[in-house]
């Protein structure tokens, strides 16, 4: 039961009227009940939502893999490709005596803060007893009570900010206090009694999403437009931008614009090199165009000449050079995983999907020509992030490489700290390389000196002529024995319980966390060749190598026998994808062979499994979806989720959501009143699958 609990103080004046009137006589409350009913019938009749047969564009009755159940070992909880409102029972806010409570995940202090992914931590958070058989926690569910509406009508905003959060706006708790001790005085007199009575005062929450809620859009009035990113853009004030990620107090919950004209990009590969300039077209962009030979505005399209990129003699010749300086790279094998910093042409990482490398550029925050956008529009893996006081959301020892070439960041300044987040998300053993045209001697050696201090070894120099670049390529220690001959010892190793693996809104430490060292801990061995390493499930963890197996099998199999041909999708028009909750990376793993990149996400309220992915050959980013993006725990208003996946989602695009009807039904009411095309429904027994369609619709 969910308890709303008014302001302290004297009665409202409409409790003070009640206390003062008279006690009414019986016929009055006849007549009254009477009126009551009158008046429900006739709301009920005006305004209850049509049957489900009624509300289904077009519903199955048969599904290729029949909503497959997970094999033996794997979770039976259902779970979308793109988007999953998933119900977690909140925890309470004090825990009843007398009762065991259940193990929850190791997590730091910060409330938000992301679990350890080490082998020990992976498997505390998924071995406990009552998940034996699954391959992530098992939700509770309960039955529905008086809704609680996501969106009342009267709070919409038309201003497009986030309205100030009141005290008494704040998420109703759990009342558990007064339960607890009547049922520790009964049980010490009658353990029967008590224990019949606790079951008849379970606390049951309200639906995810009310049934009967009716839901009016408004648009955002961010001066920034189709451009406008919560918790980047100052809210309503596309020309300032915060320093580091900061969100809206209460949810965003009105609809960014579109672009006019939105015309849908080409299939791939052909959009890698053309895209509509109107679907990412803005003055500061149209003004760089003009200065860059790699970036061409013609007619109706911005074009990328195949030769052309930021880097002179073209991509492929820089990355050459690199293959030269350091040969045992093995770009496509031994190297998987990229980072490139400072997101402009994207050319590098155009360059390695040739040879097999997905690289992810982050276009950093203080970049308005929103180079990040681009490169997205022409299905090349992207994200924004900032390099600030933070770390970055990735887990420790993610990437093979990291690429930054005239970036123009100061590595050295503020103790070396940016340098020391690099060491944390880069590979034991991993390589990062740093170009510059015109390098200034002071920032020089001062970087030189920060490497040093890190015990980064300079594996190769060079002086390119044709890119008019210097580049050289360090290597971070595999082992801690380089640290340990250190003569100083700054920065110092981080203490134990200053853990490497959160990353949720984590200051940066000045301390080095020390490499792996024995085979059981994830990061001493470098990973298979890939494409091995999708399917090689290393010996560090454990336990969880089976389930990792069957996460695969299972999303294999559902993959070619249902998502491929059963949703009505046509997968060449599809390019960028979004896995919203990724436990293994399993469904990834499946659309490996299709032209695809796909973006796991792991919730930071989830046990971590994001090491796990990184580990395959796949790349992936930690989120709370409470927040727009830069789990699914009870949001205040969880309708504020499908708000950010209107956001995210270009028109024509998709979404796949299997989930319990419960939450199922009034998703795809809420999804119609976003003019959303439901394509293809499925359920059986108390789940369902449902393939929607984004459209061009704004109120």
């Amino acid at each position: 039961m969910t308890v709303f609990r008014g302001p302290p103080g004297r009665p409202s004046a409409l409790v003070s009227w009640w206390r003062r009137s008279p006690p009414l006589g019986f016929a009055a409350k006849v007549s009254i009940a009477i009126a009551l009913g009158l008046s429900f019938v006739v709301t009920w009749t005006t305004l209850a939502p049509t049957s489900s047969s009624q509300q289904i564009s077009t519903e199955r009755t048969y599904f290729a893999a029949d909503v497959a159940d997970p094999p033996p070992g794997a979770l039976a909880h259902p779970r979308n490709a793109t988007a999953r409102a998933v119900h977690r029972k909140p925890r309470p806010a004090s825990s009843p005596r007398g009762r065991k409570k259940r193990r929850s995940p190791p997590r730091s202090r910060r409330p938000n803060a992301t679990p350890s992914p080490d082998a020990a931590a992976l498997r505390s958070n998924l071995t406990e007893p009552e998940q034996a058989n699954k391959l992530e926690p098992e939700w509770e569910w309960e039955d529905e009570q008086e809704p609680e509406l996501s969106v009342p009508e009267d709070d919409a905003d038309a201003t497009g900010k986030a309205p100030k959060e009141e005290e008494n706006d704040k998420a109703p708790a759990l009342e558990w206090a007064d339960e607890s001790s009547e049922l520790d005085a009964e049980e010490e007199e009658d353990p029967e009694a008590a224990k019949g009575k606790a079951s008849k005062k379970k606390k049951k929450l309200p639906p995810l999403f009310s049934p009967a809620a009716h839901y009016h859009w408004k648009l955002c009035s961010a001066k920034s437009g189709h451009h406008y990113t919560p918790c980047v853009d100052f809210d309503g004030d596309g020309s300032q931008r915060h320093h580091e990620r900061s969100c809206p107090r209460s949810p965003v919950t009105c609809l960014v614009s579109l672009p006019k004209e939105y015309k849908l990009p080409a299939p791939w590969p052909e959009r890698k090199e053309k895209i509509w300039y109107g679907n990412v077209g803005h003055p500061r962009l149209s003004s760089y165009a003009k200065d860059h030979s790699w970036l061409n505005r013609t007619g109706e399209h911005l074009v990328f000449p195949p030769e052309e990129s930021e880097f002179k003699g073209g991509a492929r010749h820089y990355i050459d050079t690199i293959d030269e300086m350091a040969p045992d790279l093995d770009w496509g094998k031994n190297i998987r995983i990229a980072l490139d910093i400072g997101c402009k042409s994207a050319g590098f990482g155009v360059a390695l999907l040739e040879k097999d490398v997905i690289t992810l550029s982050l276009g950093l925050t203080n970049d308005q020509t929103d180079l990040a956008q681009v490169a997205l529009e022409r299905g090349i893996p992207a994200t924004i992030g900032s390099l600030g006081s933070r770390r970055l959301p990735f887990p420790s020892g993610s990437f093979d490489i990291i690429h930054c070439s005239e970036c123009n960041i100061p590595w050295h300044s503020n103790g070396g700290k940016l340098l020391i987040e690099m060491n944390r998300i880069l590979r034991p053993g991993g390589y990062f390389v740093i170009s510059s045209r015109h390098g200034d001697l002071e920032s020089e050696e001062g970087i030189s000196a920060s490497m040093t201090a890190v015990c980064w070894n300079v594996i190769a120099y060079n002086s390119d002529d044709v890119s008019e670049l210097g580049v050289k390529i360090f290597q971070r220690p595999a082992s801690n024995d380089e640290y340990d001959l250190r003569a100083k010892k700054d920065p110092p190793f981080c203490k134990e319980e200053q853990n490497k693996a959160t990353a949720w809104y984590t200051p940066i430490k000045h301390c080095l966390h020390k490499a792996p060292a024995g085979i059981e801990e994830r990061g001493s061995e470098w990973p298979e060749e890939w494409p091995k390493r999708l399917e090689t499930f290393p010996d560090w963890l454990g336990d969880l190598q089976t389930r990792v197996s069957a996460d695969h099998s299972h999303w294999k199999a559902v993959v070619e026998k249902s998502y491929l041909d059963g949703l009505g999708i046509n997968w060449t028009n599809i390019r960028n994808v979004l896995d919203m909750k990724a436990v293994y990376g399993g469904f990834a793993a499946a659309l490996s062979s299709e032209k695809v990149w796909v973006m796991n996400v792991v919730p930071v309220h989830a046990p971590d499994t994001l090491p796990v992915i990184f580990e395959r050959g796949l790349v992936g980013v930690y989120h709370d979806w409470c927040e727009p993006f830069s789990t699914y725990p009870r949001c205040k208003e969880p309708v504020s989720i499908l708000v950010e996946m209107d956001r995210i989602l270009r028109p024509g695009g998709w979404a796949i959501i299997r989930e319990k009807l419960e939450i199922l039904d009034p998703l795809e009411a809420i999804l119609k009143s976003l003019h959303w095309e439901i394509v293809m429904t499925f359920r059986k027994d108390k789940e369902g699958i449902m393939s929607v369609k984004k459209t061009t619709w704004r109120p």
